[in-house]
């Protein structure tokens, strides 16, 4: 069953926790693993699983990329854990040979959706900027820890999809926090203008670090659409099939020439914003254990057991599978070359002008300086 994309009336502008979104957002599969009636699944069991151990791969890579970082072996990483369903949902209705995205810093199942590997996502984090290197068949621009930084050139890169006429669409995701940024508003006008072919993914977790959506914005996110000339809808966003629906649908919008299309996706996050944040000082420890209760991951594998396709040794052979994936992607991560100081300046400009060959200079001899 399509989902029509539509205005959705009548939302409360508070953000609350996953259990009482508001009943305008659309929900598919309830937290006990059950259809709301009147729905039929949009992913075939085999897509629901596939898509199961993207989320799940994503929640362990979370747990090892923390570890890592707290040895000092990579740099500050923003976990998942607690938006799976959000960032897998809505990339999951991607063609990843036809289609762009545009990350922001919390959606590494997405970016390894579209065929970038994961010791090469390792390798970002761990600064090694060369092997980390997007591949040119990979159609993604790079992780954007900026805020709301990349949403332009998502917006122009998707301009000129339209321009070229290749039926691609464009998806950028941003948290609420970044729909507060001047970058937001002036993107979401071109691409109201333009009738650009991208889909806004705006994941609401409740809270830009310590600020409350509440102290964000008085209205809805979701609505701000119809002021720049294009839809937005709400969604559940700890419902991996209503994100797809929902996504799938504002691609298929995009591919044939209707425009952008803004996608509120309400989920909550779990872990902590990033590694260099204490969410105990801001936030109630009971939200976190109610949020739980809501864990899009469980949601997926209470479906599959209904459908007699999940049971606790499927859980433990791919538990035990996802390990030993990231343990390896993490070796070959190491082997790679430690960055040199020149890299700053590589891959930047065709024919650097002269400051930015004088800034190069500088520093090479204030390194070779230091080395003496």
């Amino acid at each position: 069953m399509d989902l029509p994309l539509k205005n959705i009336q009548g939302c409360s502008p508070e953000l609350p926790a996953p259990l009482a979104l508001p009943p305008e957002a659309l929900s598919i599969l309830r937290l006990d693993g059950t259809l709301t009636p009147g729905w039929d699944p949009p992913l075939t069991e085999r897509e629901t699983l596939s898509a199961l151990h993207l989320m799940m791969l994503s929640r362990a890579l979370d747990h090892w990329a923390i570890r890592l970082q707290r040895m000092g072996r990579l740099g500050t990483y923003g976990p998942v854990n607690g938006q799976e369903a959000s960032v897998v949902g809505s990339s999951w209705a991607l063609e990843p040979a036809l289609d762009w995205l545009a990350p922001a810093y919390r959606e590494q199942p997405a970016m390894l959706h579209p065929g970038l590997s994961l010791d090469k996502l390792l390798a970002g984090y761990m600064g090694k900027l060369a092997a980390a290197r997007i591949p040119d068949d990979v159609l993604m621009l790079p992780r954007n820890q900026s805020v709301c930084a990349q949403l332009p050139h998502a917006v122009g890169l998707a301009w000129a999809q339209r321009l070229r006429r290749t039926g691609a669409a464009v998806m950028a995701f941003i948290g609420e926090g970044a729909s507060s940024e001047g970058d937001f508003h002036e993107s979401c006008n071109l691409a109201g203008v333009v009738g650009a072919p991208i889909v806004l993914v705006v994941q609401n977790n409740g809270g830009a670090i310590s600020t409350p959506s509440s102290r964000q914005t008085a209205g809805v996110l979701w609505a701000r659409a119809t002021g720049y000339g294009f839809p937005g809808c709400l969604v559940d966003g700890n419902d991996l099939f209503a994100v797809y629906a929902t996504a799938r649908d504002a691609v298929r919008r995009a591919r044939g020439g209707e425009g952008p299309t803004l996608i509120e996706s309400r989920t909550y996050r779990m872990g902590f914003h990033n590694t260099t944040d204490n969410p105990a000082a801001y936030r109630n420890s009971a939200d976190v254990a109610a949020a739980a209760t809501a864990d899009p991951i469980l949601r997926v594998q209470r479906y599959l057991t209904k459908l007699g396709k999940w049971h606790p040794d499927v859980q433990r052979k791919w538990s035990e599978e996802l390990d030993r994936e990231i343990r390896t992607a993490i070796e070959q991560a190491r082997t790679y070359p430690a960055p040199r100081p020149e890299e700053v300046f590589e891959h930047v400009y065709a024919d650097p002008p002269g400051r930015v060959r004088d800034q190069r200079q500088a520093l090479l001899d204030s390194v070779e300086r230091g080395q003496s």
